[in-house]
């Protein structure tokens, strides 16, 4: 059909486990086990559909009922801004439409050779949080979050991000940081000398306490240092002079959240190596122009992702349209209802299935019954 119209849209909440509970950062408290996935899907008249997260609301639902398709999505553009809460399902029935991968629109809208298949896609492992506060010895702390880092490792993990900043709420300044320190130790001993260690403060360090961690932990070979203190060019440019000094080559990634409005300005400057705006709130399609325009200042690309279980496929559909992507972050979790055949994580890669879309499953029984208990449905 030349004009598929939009005749349904469903919408419903699957509740996602991780596989153990996970602990604070260094600002907020216990991020828990459960996880929310928002499903929406959209169907057109000639039965095809496409489903991924969103978090639409029934009255923007009811604005899309009638339209046509690509007047609501240019192809190699995506959906127009309006419609950004509803964007993955229109993307992954976009290109099931067209018989592609996510990776391979994400490669053609801004102008690079698509990858090939098997596409695999660098990750890491972001459950190492703040996990350790009801222990009392730094020891005993260190040899739980190597544990868990090897955890990871037994599932075919080869990167890692720790949760540091202990000292901004946690404990003492002082005791927070020589436990910082002495994890990054342990864990680096735990999982060798191969694996890639980052370590996240969430703004919990200043300048002169990311130095004494960065020196105190030089023999580990950091990889990068993530959103120590609050964005500040000047004190980002002291901290490089700095490392440049010491000979330490750790990067500094930073912007997943609400980043200064200077952040595009740093990376083209290359102040900041690494730049992490959210999967979900910055979004799918606005990410495409953004990649591009990293690769060309040479600028790495890592976005955020944490918490809709959902961020950990479309990240690996993402880096199809980067160059200079570094690593998908992959927040483990599984949720009754969406299955996804054909991603594995092996030695350190996630394997990237080639079927049309994101590659996802959606369970009809399990999803209707979220529809039906605390979604909507809205239809012609």
């Amino acid at each position: 059909m030349d004009k598929p119209r939009i005749v349904r849209i469903e919408w419903g909440c699957l509740l996602g486990q991780r596989p153990r509970n996970l602990g604070c950062n260094a600002r907020r408290g216990e991020h828990g086990a459960t996880v929310r996935v928002p499903i929406a899907r959209v169907t057109v008249d000639d039965g095809s559909s496409g489903f991924g997260l969103a978090g639409v609301t029934r009255d923007l639902a009811e604005k899309l009922l009638g339209a046509c398709i690509y007047d609501v999505f240019t192809p190699g553009r995506g959906p127009d801004e309006v419609w950004k809460p509803i964007e993955f399902p229109l993307w992954d029935l976009f290109c099931k439409r067209a018989g592609v991968p996510g990776y391979v629109a994400a490669a053609e809208a801004v102008g690079i050779t698509p990858p090939s298949a098997p596409f695999r896609v660098p990750c890491y492992d972001t459950s190492l949080y703040i996990d350790d506060l009801h222990l009392s010895g730094i020891e005993e702390a260190a040899a739980l979050l190597a544990d868990e880092a090897r955890q990871g490792y037994e599932k075919g993990q080869r990167a890692f991000k720790l949760k540091v900043g202990r000292g901004a709420r946690w404990l003492s300044l002082e005791e927070g940081t020589r436990r910082d320190i002495a994890i990054i130790r342990s864990v680096r001993a735990a999982l060798g000398p191969d694996a890639a260690i980052m370590v996240d403060a969430n703004n919990g360090y200043n300048l002169n306490l990311t130095k004494r961690v960065l020196a105190e932990t030089a023999d580990c070979g950091l990889f990068w240092v993530e959103e120590p203190f609050h964005e500040d060019a000047a004190l980002y440019r002291d901290l490089r002079e700095w490392m440049e000094r010491e000979g330490l080559k750790v990067l500094i990634a930073d912007g997943e959240g609400d980043a200064s409005p200077n952040l595009m300005d740093w990376a083209r400057d290359h102040v900041i190596d690494v730049i992490q705006r959210d999967i979900v709130w910055w979004g799918f399609t606005s990410w495409l122009p953004l990649a591009k325009q990293l690769d060309d200042w040479e600028c790495r690309t890592a976005p955020h992702h944490y918490g809709t279980l959902y961020g950990n496929y479309a990240l690996c559909h993402l880096a199809g349209a980067s160059r200079n992507f570094v690593s998908v972050e992959w927040d483990e979790a599984t949720a009754p209802g969406l299955a996804a055949p054909g991603y594995a994580i092996v030695e350190g890669r996630v394997t990237v299935p080639d079927a049309p879309g994101f590659g996802l499953e959606i369970d009809e029984v399990a999803f209707r019954q979220v529809v039906r208990d605390e979604g909507f449905e809205v239809a012609v």
